[in-house]
C-alpha cells in the first residue's frame, strides 16, 4: 500500500485546485536523448499523475506527485534535519511535486507499447532539444483510465487556447492536440542511444513544420537556402498545430504619399516554439500616408499581402541594428495579437525604413510635420526607439546568478501568516466574502517616516502596518472620507505629508480645492482653496523626502502653470511669487522632485521640463516622443528622470557628459544647443506584448512607474504594472544594455497600484481590486511561457474566495478587503 503525502492541500487548498482525473501509480522519468548530462533520469520511483484546475479560468495543470510507502516520508524528513522544520511543507512540496501548465506547447501524447505498458510523454520546455518527461503507468492502470486522461488533457488544452468551454469543441477540433511524432524514446537507461548520434537527429523529435523554416530564437537570424513562402494556414488535420498560421492581412488603403519602401525578410513569432520563424524570404515593407495624420504599414510579396496595420504606438516598434531587424506587434480585429520581425540586408536599408516609420509615428502622435522639427530632436526621437546594444558578455553568468537567487528563496514567504479580510470584524470562517460596496482599490500611499501604507478604496482608506518580517498587517479602517459638511467623496489623488501624520486629498469634481486629513483622528480637518482660477491637476512634495519632515509647503501644477502651495496663507493657498504660468497650453500632467528640491514637470504632449527652482523658465526642455506622460519620478540625486507612457517607460539621463557644464545636471544648467539627454525607451519586447495579449486579451497599459527609494539608498530598480502583471526593471541591466532586463509576476486580477516599500527594492506593495499584497522580489520571474501564463496554485486568492488553511497558514501577507 502507498499513501500520497497531502502537502499540496496545505498550500493549494481545495476550492480552486480540484483534481479532475488521476492515474494513481507510475514512474516519472526525465529523458534526454542527446544530452551529455545523461540519457535518462528516474525522478520519482513511485508517483501519481493528475490534471487539476487552477484559480484562473481556462487554465489547468498537469501535476506529477511522488508517492511514499508508509513511514518513508517521515523517515526522509528526519534525515533532512530539524533545522528545516519551519520550511518543511514548502521544501517537501518542491521535492515531491512537478507541475506543468497544460498547454499545447508541451506536445502531450500517449503511447501504448507492447504488453501492457502505457506512457504519457510531454516536452521539457526548459530543457534542451529532444528532452521529454515520461510518466510510465503501472501495469494495474486500466487502458480506459489512460484514454480518459488523454481526452481530458486535450479538452483542457482546447479551453486554454480558445478561452471557452470544451463543450463547444467537436472531435475534429480536438485532433489538433494529437501530436504524431517519432516514437517516444524508452525511459530506461539500458536503452540509451550511442552518444555519437548526430545532433541533427533531434528533428526526429521536433520536426520542422511544413516547408523549411528558419527559427530565429532571441533574434539569432541565420542565412538559409531559398524556399517558397509558408502557406498562411496549416491544415487542421491530425498532428498539425492549427494556430501555427498567421493572420490574414487587411486590404491596404489608397496611399497619398510614400514615406518608405524597402525589401526585407519576414519572420513570425510562434507561441509554441517561442521563436521567430521565417515566413517569406523577400517582402516589401512600405510606410504610407493615407489621410490627415493617418499612416499605414503594409508588408507583402509578389505572391500575397502578409500584413496591413495602421501606424500607432500599439505597434510597439523596436529597431535592432545588431541584427538589422525591426520588430513590431499586430493587433487583429478579432482581438488576437501577433509579433513580427523584418530583417533587412544592411544598415543603410534599415535606417531608411526607420526614418519613414518614425516620421509616420511621430506625425500621427503629434500632428506636426516631421520636417518642421530640428535635426537633433529627430535624432532624439529615433534613438529612443532603437534597441540598446546587447552586451552578451557575462550575461549568461549574471542571469544564472539571478535565477539561483530566485530559486533559493522562491518560497521564503509561503509560510507567512495569512490575514483575514480588510475589516475590524475578524471571522476566520468567513470564506464566502464578497465586497458589498461595489468599489475596488485604486491608490497606494507608502509611508516614509513610519512603516504604514494607505490604500484608497472608494470613500474609505485602509491602513496597513509593515511588519519586521516584511508582511502587511491590517491596522485600521478609515471608513468615511468626507468634507467638513459631511459629503462623502472618493479621493482622486492622495499624498502623505508632515511626517506621515497628514494625508492631502483631492476631490475629483472640485479641482481648485485640496483637503487635509489628520491620520491620528482619521478625519478631514482642513479644506484649502488653492486658487479661484488656477486648478490643481496634480501635486507633489517640496522635495523627495519632504513627507518625513514638518515642511508645510508643497508643489502643484495646472495645465499650464507650476506653483507652490502654502497652507499657512490666509485665503487662497497659491504663492503668487512662486508661480510660473505659460501663455501656451502645455497640458502638464505630472510632477516630481529630487532630494534637493529640483523639479521635473511632464505633459500630455510627451515633453519634460527640468527646473532648479520655482518661478523661472526651465533649464532643460526634453522633446516629446508623442505619447502622453501619465506618471513621473526622479532619482533622489536628480541623475535619472523616469516618465511613464501607456505602452512604454522613458528613462532619461539628466547628467551632461561634455562641454563647460560636464557633470552638471539638466536641472542646474541647460544642455548645449547641440546636445540633448540620451533617452532610453523601456518597453516589453513585442513577443512578450503578444503573449500578454494572448493570455489576457488586453493591450499594454502601464501604471505610473517608480524607482525604489530611501534616504542614502541608491536607485536600482523600477516597478510598474500592466493588467494582471507587475514588472520590475533592473536599472543596472538597463544601463548596460542587457537583453530583457525585467522580471514579472502575474496575478489573477488586474493590478490597480504598486510601489516599493520605502528604503528597499526587495519588497513591493501591490493593490489588486480586492487584495493588498507585499510581494518579495524573489517572487518575480523572468518572462517565459510559464511565468506569463501564471501559476495561481501556489498562493493568493480569487475575488470572493479568500484562501484559508489550517495551522500556521491561517493568516498572510495578502489582505482580503471587506471594508
Amino acid at each position: 500500500m502507498f499513501a500520497l503525502k497531502g502537502i499540496s492541500r496545505l498550500i493549494f487548498g481545495s476550492n480552486n485546485q480540484e483534481s479532475m482525473i488521476e492515474l494513481p501509480q507510475g514512474q516519472l522519468y526525465l529523458v534526454r536523448p542527446f544530452s551529455p548530462k545523461g540519457y535518462s533520469e528516474l525522478l520519482f520511483k513511485d508517483a501519481s499523475a493528475r490534471i487539476r484546475r487552477t484559480a484562473q479560468e481556462f487554465q489547468y495543470q498537469l501535476v506529477v506527485q511522488r508517492v511514499y510507502e508508509e513511514g518513508e516520508a517521515e523517515l526522509l524528513a528526519e534525515e533532512e534535519g530539524d533545522d528545516l522544520e519551519a520550511d518543511a511543507d514548502i521544501l517537501a512540496a518542491e521535492r515531491d511535486e512537478k507541475t506543468f501548465l497544460l498547454d499545447e506547447a508541451l506536445h502531450f501524447r500517449v503511447e501504448n507499447r507492447e504488453g501492457s505498458e502505457r506512457v504519457l510523454c510531454w516536452r521539457d520546455l526548459s530543457g534542451d532539444a529532444g528532452d521529454v518527461f515520461e510518466f510510465v503507468c503501472d501495469g494495474g492502470i486500466l487502458p480506459a483510465q489512460v484514454k480518459q486522461f488523454e481526452l481530458i488533457a486535450k479538452q483542457c488544452q482546447y479551453e486554454r487556447k480558445y478561452r471557452k468551454p470544451h463543450a463547444t469543441a467537436s472531435k475534429e477540433d480536438l485532433l489538433q492536440f494529437e501530436f504524431d511524432e517519432q516514437p517516444i524514446p524508452p525511459a530506461s537507461p539500458i536503452h540509451s542511444p550511442v552518444l555519437t548520434r548526430s545532433i541533427e537527429s533531434s528533428e526526429m523529435f521536433f520536426p520542422k513544420a511544413q516547408g523549411k523554416k528558419d527559427v530565429v530564437s532571441d533574434l539569432e537570424v541565420t542565412p538559409r537556402k531559398k524556399s517558397p513562402p509558408t502557406p498562411t494556414k496549416t491544415p487542421t488535420t491530425k498532428g498539425k498545430e492549427r494556430n501555427m498560421g498567421t493572420p490574414s492581412a487587411v486590404a491596404h488603403p489608397e496611399a497619398r504619399e510614400m514615406l518608405a519602401a524597402e525589401v526585407a525578410e519576414l519572420h513570425f513569432f510562434e507561441f509554441q516554439s517561442g521563436a521567430f520563424v521565417l515566413k517569406d524570404e523577400s517582402v516589401t515593407a512600405t510606410v504610407t500616408e493615407i489621410d490627415n495624420w493617418k499612416y499605414w504599414l503594409q508588408v507583402g510579396s509578389a505572391d500575397r499581402d502578409w500584413i496591413g496595420v495602421p501606424v500607432t504606438e500599439d505597434l510597439n516598434p523596436v529597431f535592432n541594428f545588431e541584427f538589422l531587424s525591426f520588430i513590431f506587434n499586430q493587433f487583429h480585429e478579432d482581438g488576437s495579437a501577433y509579433s513580427w520581425l523584418l530583417r533587412f540586408k544592411d544598415q543603410a536599408t534599415l535606417e531608411r525604413f526607420q526614418e519613414g516609420l518614425m516620421q509616420a509615428l511621430w506625425e500621427q502622435l503629434n500632428q506636426i510635420k516631421w520636417s518642421k522639427i530640428k535635426d537633433k530632436e529627430r535624432d532624439y526621437v529615433t534613438d529612443a526607439f532603437n534597441d540598446l546594444t546587447m552586451e552578451d558578455a557575462d550575461q549568461e553568468e549574471e542571469e544564472e546568478h539571478y535565477e539561483n537567487a530566485e530559486e533559493g528563496s522562491e518560497d521564503e514567504d509561503d509560510d507567512r501568516p495569512r490575514s483575514e479580510h480588510y475589516d475590524s470584524d475578524e471571522d476566520e470562517d468567513d470564506v464566502d466574502y464578497k465586497p458589498k460596496d461595489g468599489e475596488t482599490n485604486k491608490q497606494i500611499a507608502v509611508g516614509y517616516k513610519h512603516d504604514r501604507s494607505f490604500v484608497v478604496r472608494g470613500s474609505k482608506i485602509g491602513v496597513f502596518k509593515h511588519t519586521p518580517n516584511n508582511n502587511l498587517e491590517f491596522s485600521t479602517n478609515i471608513s468615511k472620507v468626507e468634507t467638513a459638511d459631511g459629503k462623502l467623496f472618493s479621493p482622486k489623488k492622495v499624498m502623505l505629508h508632515n511626517e506621515d501624520r497628514n494625508l492631502i486629498l483631492q476631490k475629483d469634481d472640485d479641482p481648485n480645492k485640496l483637503y487635509r486629513m489628520d491620520l491620528e483622528y482619521g478625519k478631514v480637518v482642513d479644506e484649502w482653496n488653492v486658487h479661484e482660477d488656477i486648478p490643481v491637476v496634480t501635486f507633489a512634495p517640496e522635495n523627495k523626502f519632504a513627507q518625513m519632515t514638518h515642511e508645510p509647503t508643497f508643489l502643484g501644477i495646472s495645465k499650464n502653470a507650476l506653483y507652490r502651495i502654502d497652507p499657512r496663507l490666509s485665503g487662497t493657498k497659491l504663492v503668487d511669487a512662486q508661480l510660473k504660468q505659460y501663455a501656451s497650453k502645455n497640458d502638464f500632467s505630472a510632477i516630481s522632485t529630487t532630494e534637493k528640491g529640483h523639479i521635473a514637470v511632464a505633459s500630455n504632449k510627451g515633453d519634460i521640463r527640468l527646473f532648479d527652482r520655482l518661478g523661472i523658465n526651465a533649464k532643460t526642455h526634453i522633446p516629446a516622443l508623442g505619447e502622453p506622460i501619465i506618471g513621473l519620478d526622479v532619482s533622489a540625486d536628480g541623475r535619472w528622470v523616469l516618465g511613464t507612457c501607456r505602452t512604454y517607460l522613458l528613462l532619461i539621463d539628466a547628467q551632461q557628459k561634455s562641454g563647460k557644464n560636464e557633470g552638471k545636471l539638466g536641472f542646474e544648467k541647460s544642455f548645449a544647443a547641440d546636445q540633448k539627454p540620451q533617452p532610453r525607451r523601456l518597453a516589453l519586447s513585442p513577443e512578450h506584448v503578444a503573449q500578454f495579449h494572448h493570455e489576457t486579451g488586453k493591450a499594454v497599459s502601464f501604471t505610473p512607474a517608480k524607482f525604489n527609494t530611501g534616504e542614502g539608498v541608491e536607485e536600482s530598480s523600477i516597478i510598474t504594472a500592466t493588467g494582471p502583471y507587475i514588472i520590475e526593471w533592473n536599472l543596472k541591466k538597463v544601463l548596460t544594455g542587457k537583453k530583457t532586463p525585467y522580471l514579472i509576476k502575474r496575478y489573477s486580477d488586474d493590478v490597480k497600484a504598486d510601489d516599493f516599500k520605502f528604503g528597499t527594492d526587495k519588497n513591493v506593495i501591490v493593490a489588486l481590486p480586492h487584495e493588498v499584497n507585499m510581494v518579495s522580489h524573489t517572487r518575480l520571474k523572468r518572462p517565459t511561457r510559464e511565468s506569463i501564463a501564471g501559476d495561481f496554485g501556489r498562493r493568493g486568492s480569487r475575488f470572493g474566495t479568500p484562501a484559508k488553511s489550517p495551522s500556521k497558514l491561517s493568516r498572510s501577507a495578502i489582505v482580503e478587503e471587506a471594508f
